[in-house]
């Protein structure tokens, strides 16, 4: 079923607990009243009942319902490489899974990953998704696949294409020449602006994937068209020394130089700072991304994170891509971000969960400037909403966010809403039928994986 044949309906969720997220804080026993896609009213249960007497009730007043979290960083190019390379450095991992996928993409395989990943997003309570889609096939437009997945399910997001044109013995991406990536580039856009739905950002792979002529292009096709930058930034060591290397300083510094960071610029990772690099963030109003379970698996480090929301510099939470975390869940991406930062630190009292759930509603929406819309469950915002009902895991909730962050999975996602649209229904997706999706990705996983080389090299044990 296509999301054009849903529609938003007038109506009141009701929760234990309203994490509003909001000056307004969290509401005992609470209600939302529901209007036109947006968030008319919060109060209590009592207030709106009485108030809105027929109107029709979803939920029992046993859970807990928060904005639709925000899934800040992602790549569905990886939707079908999931469980491979878990052993290997980034450029390990980037070399051998990474780019042979990357060379094989195309615009259906883009739409059909681009929907499976979104249903696991739901199930997490995701309602808005920051993608950066990576390919390398100078015959198709495939990151215009990422738009059609986006409107078939029904979910709010950002789409940016991250081309490589200079892959400078890290990867074998096929290179691209400048014109054709520009091309795609302002099609994507194009597509998008006719979009209510989606948001567009020019990506930026990574600078040193880059010839510093297709940098010069884009920087300079940005600042004509008003458009802003999503990209990579000190995600590993081994980025410092080639850009030292290259450019004889470090990758933060060099993107100061050139211009880059006089546009909006949202840069995932930002492990591997210095001081030097903190100030530049600071002057140039650079928003991060933390990727806590990609940066774990492959071993690249530790986001300062509490270091950078002390800077007050905007950070929100990704789950990265499917082949470098190997899930979608934003749950647990939500509950690793924590509890890293506590045996990073030797420290339980470094981060709360009060701390993370910012992180993944308000946090992340201001990271990705669109927190006038959403992030928050407050009056003239989005019904962008999830609802955790009282399974096993909320029976018992002594604090809100502790059980939320620490103790619950996609099993209490219950329901959600974008824009008043109930795109999960008591656990069900509702646009898209989940059967045949995953059904139906099954062949093109295994042909894709199949035509990359990933089983002849014995990275891959798919079969059908």
């Amino acid at each position: 079923m296509s999301i054009n044949k849903l529609s938003s309906k007038e109506l009141i969720i009701r929760g234990k607990w309203i994490l509003t997220m909001s000056d307004q804080g969290d509401i005992k026993d609470g209600a939302i009243h529901i209007l036109k896609g947006k968030i008319k009213n919060v109060s209590s249960y009592s207030d709106l009942k009485q108030k809105l007497p027929d109107l029709e009730i979803v939920g029992d007043g046993t859970g807990i319902v928060i904005p639709g979290l925000i899934n800040a960083h992602t790549h569905f190019s990886e939707a079908f490489i999931p469980g491979m390379g878990s052993e290997m450095t980034l450029f390990e991992w980037l070399r051998e899974i990474v780019t042979p996928v990357c060379n094989n993409l195309n615009r259906e395989i883009a739409r059909e990953g681009t929907i499976l990943k979104l249903i696991e997003m739901l199930h997490s309570g995701v309602t808005y998704v920051n993608d950066m889609f990576v390919h390398s096939n100078p015959n198709d437009m495939a990151s215009l696949g990422v738009v059609e997945g986006l409107n078939h399910v029904g979910i709010r997001g950002c789409v940016s294409y991250g081309p490589e044109d200079c892959p400078d013995g890290v990867t074998s991406m096929n290179p691209l020449k400048v014109d054709k990536i520009l091309d795609e580039h302002k099609e994507l856009e194009s597509i998008v602006s006719e979009n209510n739905f989606i948001d567009f950002r020019l990506g930026i792979g990574t600078l040193l994937g880059q010839t510093d002529k297709l940098t010069k292009e884009s920087i300079k096709l940005c600042k004509n068209k008003g458009w802003k930058i999503h990209t990579h930034m000190l995600e590993a060591r081994e980025e410092i020394v080639h850009s030292v290397l290259r450019w004889g300083c470090r990758p933060l510094q060099h993107a100061q130089n050139i211009g880059l960071l006089d546009l909006d610029v949202i840069a995932a990772h930002m492990i591997w700072t210095n001081e030097s690099d903190f100030t530049i963030l600071k002057k140039h109003n650079v928003s991060v991304v933390h990727n806590p379970i990609a940066n774990m698996i492959l071993g690249s480090g530790v986001c300062p994170v509490q270091r950078l929301r002390k800077e007050n510099i905007n950070i929100g939470i990704g789950t990265d891509g499917t082949a470098s975390n190997d899930s979608q869940n934003m749950i647990e991406s939500l509950k690793i971000t924590p509890m890293l930062q506590k045996i990073h630190h030797l420290d339980p009292s470094v981060m709360t969960a009060v701390d993370a759930l910012q992180m993944a509603t308000i946090e992340g929406a201001k990271a990705l400037g669109i927190s006038d819309i959403v992030g928050s469950i407050e009056p003239g915002k989005r019904a962008d909403i999830a609802l955790f009902s009282s399974t096993v895991e909320l029976a018992t909730i002594n604090d809100p966010y502790q059980q939320l962050v620490f103790g619950t999975s996609p099993r209490s996602v219950s329901d959600v809403w974008v824009e008043g649209v109930r795109l999960i229904c008591c656990g069900k997706t509702t646009s898209v039928d989940e059967t045949e999706q995953v059904l139906k990705t099954k062949y093109i996983s295994h042909k894709l994986v199949k035509d990359s080389g990933l089983i002849k090299k014995g990275y891959s044990r798919i079969f059908i």
